[in-house]
């Protein structure tokens, strides 16, 4: 994977090499997982991931999970998101790292 940055929370995430991927390359496909639960997402991820790796090997793609102002509760879907990037999909990421706007993940998938 790529390096790793520390962020601002003390979380460690992989990142992209020194090109920023927003000014690099345009995302191939976007999921917006806003007002999905936490089955929802992880079913969603699991198969738009798959299907754009085999459509776009080492294409970039947008995962939006949302800061997660929206929910009754904690946020829950970036921490999911992340779970799945780095387990279970680990093996159809090249790299990933938040968005500009921390609202979701840019996923560079394998080639």
């Amino acid at each position: 994977m790529g390096r790793k940055k520390k962020s601002r929370r003390g979380s460690r995430h992989p990142v992209f090499g020194d090109v920023d991927p927003l000014l690099d390359a345009r995302p191939v496909a976007t999921l917006d997982l806003h007002g999905q639960t936490v089955g929802q997402a992880r079913l969603a991820v699991v198969n738009f991931l798959e299907t754009w790796r085999r459509r776009e090997p080492g294409g970039l793609v947008h995962i939006v999970t949302g800061k997660g102002r929206g929910s009754s509760g904690a946020p829950v879907l970036r921490g999911a998101v992340k779970r799945l990037l780095t387990t279970t999909l680990a093996h159809a990421v090249q790299e990933f790292d938040l968005d500009l706007e921390e609202g979701g993940y840019l996923v560079r998938l394998s080639g």
